[in-house]
């Protein structure tokens, strides 16, 4: 190596050290993001609070955040909404689990049988592409107003979303990647273990942040068309007797929830791709 070549390989070092030393003093504390979104959602409760008292929004459609607040702690120290919300996360975490699954099998086992993947994708895609809301009668018919009509019409929400991802994450990968392990005497197994489970992880993540809304949602539609318990239930309810607030402290429940879910579904995700961050800081 001539001392010109090293002079520019060391000049390229110490700038791309100082990019990264640039782009972590411009990123956020993990304490300030949440303190910044705390601190927006104040604003926007704040300005809602404001605008009903000052009579800029109709009080009955846009009940004041206070008052729905007052509905949800009436709701938690009564012990009303705690029955309900046990039946909406059994459907939403069965609907979650079996959907995931079958989505994850079915994507994998596609992504690595060609002829299966042409055979079946028209279906898929005619089955994708219908309505949701068309199949819950049906569900309701067949499995009646019990939490196995709120599964299936919540699975229906999650595979496809699952499968979908997991089919074009493993469809991704570096095909140099796959023959280099072939060539050192990788089996199907150690292929799908240590090559595609890794690299589609990032696509499958993708898919399960969205899965936990959509499974919630499934149920939630669910009880709401026809059910006996439920957030959904209790949500329709409201909305029959005209309480608005009743009908909004069932979605601000329901968006708590997603968000703990979440927050429990990113410490899995930086769990199992810790690698990763290694590899990019080095």
């Amino acid at each position: 190596m001539t001392l010109l070549e090293s002079k520019k390989n060391g000049l390229s070092a110490a700038l791309d050290g100082g990019t990264r030393r640039r782009t972590r003093r411009t990123e956020m504390s993990p304490l300030a993001m949440r303190s910044t979104q705390l601190l927006l959602t104040i604003a926007v409760l704040g300005a809602w609070e404001l605008s009903v008292r000052a009579g800029i929004v109709d009080e009955f459609f846009f009940p004041r955040p206070t008052d729905i607040f007052q509905t949800i702690w009436l709701w938690v120290s009564s012990g009303f909404v705690f029955p309900h919300l046990w039946i909406t996360m059994q459907e939403a975490i069965l609907a979650f689990l079996v959907g995931a699954t079958a989505g994850l099998l079915l994507g994998f086992v596609l992504a690595r049988v060609r002829f299966l993947e042409r055979l079946l994708d028209p279906f898929l895609q005619m089955f994708n592409a219908l309505p949701r809301v068309v199949l819950a009668p049906i569900f309701l018919l067949w499995f009646g107003l019990g939490i196995w009509s709120k599964v299936a019409f919540g699975f229906t929400l999650v595979f496809f979303i699952v499968f979908f991802n997991t089919l074009e994450g493993v469809k991704s990968v570096d095909r140099v990647l796959v023959d280099n392990a072939r060539m050192l005497g990788a089996s199907e197994k150690h292929l799908l273990r240590h090559v595609f489970i890794p690299s589609a992880l990032t696509w499958i993540f993708s898919s399960l942040h969205i899965s936990v809304g959509f499974a919630i949602t499934g149920a939630v539609v669910g009880e709401y068309l026809g059910a006996s318990a439920g957030v959904g239930y209790a949500i329709a309810q409201a909305q029959g007797v005209f309480d608005t607030k009743g009908v909004f402290a069932g979605m601000f429940i329901l968006m708590i929830v997603v968000l703990v879910i979440d927050l429990l579904v990113n410490r899995l995700e930086r769990h199992l791709l810790r690698w990763r961050a290694v590899q990019s800081s080095s």
